[in-house]
């Protein structure tokens, strides 16, 4: 794994490297676990996207039984290494039946910090999507992540996974799992809701990926809101399209389908996921279009964040 700050975290989440309160020395717990396990190597690198992207896609076609990971500090600066996503992670396979197992790190959501530090531009990736030539995964839960993860490196399978990835949610109390989740579970492409106590009353489902889900349930649940039920869209490609339809069954077909997202209208995954559900009436609900990705004052995006989860819950 190599990215920008990437051995402690951005976000002070994974502490892969400590240094000693004394001196320079640093200590890597994750290689001194005792027994025996595959090395690891976590590495700060320089903020040169394009560059050391360029050189771990290079590095997971010469190592390809390997996890090899590219981790952004904020998913927005992938941008400078765009062009080594449309020559070669998105296209190698079909141009020259190259295969690759590189994953992608971008931390995304929408927290009040801005145009440059919310976005890791999920609209980009999947207008690339098809043939299968790229994962792109958006789990709202430890293990799911987790198991993103597993997968890619356990299954048959070499293309590129994109994940993007939290930065509240390290914290948020609500967004755990536990030890049974990681030991007994696989990866879900999508979360079906657990909290409706009638689906009989169910008037309304939403439909998200992300961060958004944990601010419309607080809001469901402190609206009591027992007409509202939430299903999380995982994997947003390959679009898990089986997987939903078992899911609407369970609910009324004269239950509403709605689509919430943080991001604009014309950003983020509104007018993928409206492609591959089919369905005109889908209603979707998130910012208005824009021509950047967030708002630049924070009492602006306060703002428009609670009039997306006022909209969503009524």
């Amino acid at each position: 794994m190599s990215g920008q700050d990437s051995e402690r975290g951005t976000f002070s989440h994974r502490h892969a490297e400590i240094i000693t309160e004394d001196g320079e020395e640093k200590y890597f717990p994750l290689k001194n676990l005792g027994g025996e396990h595959a090395m690891v190597r976590v590495y700060n690198s320089p903020l040169n996207e394009y560059g050391v992207l360029g050189f771990e896609y290079g590095y997971s076609l010469a190592n390809p039984f390997g996890l090899t990971i590219w981790e952004a500090q904020f998913g927005d600066f992938f941008n400078v290494g765009q062009v080594i996503v449309d020559q070669y992670i998105s296209a190698a396979q079909e141009k020259w039946g190259v295969k690759s197992g590189l994953v992608m790190f971008l931390p995304h959501g929408y927290e009040g910090q801005g145009a440059e530090h919310s976005s890791g531009r999920i609209e980009r990736f999947l207008s690339l999507c098809a043939n299968f030539n790229m994962q792109v995964v958006n789990p709202t839960t430890p293990a799911n992540h987790f198991h993103a993860i597993r997968r890619q490196l356990h299954r048959n399978i070499r293309i590129p996974l994109i994940a993007f990835t939290p930065k509240s949610l390290l914290r948020h109390p609500d967004c755990t799992s536990t030890i049974a989740d990681f030991t007994e579970g696989h990866f879900q492409e999508i979360i079906a809701d657990d909290n409706v106590k009638s689906l009989s009353k169910v008037t309304k489902l939403l439909l998200c990926s992300g961060k958004i889900y944990y601010e419309l349930d607080a809001a469901r649940k402190e609206a009591n809101a027992e007409h509202l039920s939430i299903v999380r869209i995982e994997q947003l490609y390959p679009f898990p399209k089986k997987q939903l339809k078992e899911v609407l069954k369970s609910y009324s077909k004269d239950t509403k389908l709605v689509w919430v997202q943080e991001e604009p209208q014309n950003m983020g995954a509104a007018m993928f996921v409206k492609h591959w559900i089919g369905d005109g009436n889908l209603q979707i609900i998130s910012r208005p279009s824009s021509g950047v990705t967030a708002e630049g004052l924070t009492a602006l995006h306060k703002m428009h964040q609670a009039e997306i989860i006022k909209e969503a819950i009524k």
